[in-house]
């Protein structure tokens, strides 16, 4: 199964709430995947607001031209749980 991200809701200056086609929820701050020319700008609440979810490759994308493959964001999530549980 390729992974999807079907939603996705602002959470935090840098988190976003998220499902993913596999059945997998959850809030996840997105400011360890924030490094590099193209994502530094959306260390800034107001730019990472701006984020849509691009209908054709259903991942989470910003008008700079960002994006974050779903696999990346689902790996924070699954690092998350290891560490807190």
């Amino acid at each position: 199964m390729i992974l999807h991200i079907l939603e996705a809701e602002l959470a935090g200056p840098s988190s976003l709430s998220v499902r993913f086609n596999d059945g997998c929820s959850a809030t996840v701050d997105l400011r360890p995947l924030l490094t590099g020319p193209v994502f530094l700008p959306l260390l800034d609440p107001t730019a990472f607001a701006k984020f849509a979810l691009d209908p054709v490759c259903k991942t989470v994308c910003w008008p700079n031209g960002a994006d974050l493959a779903p696999e990346a964001i689902r790996s924070l999530i699954q690092v998350e749980q290891e560490v807190g549980g």
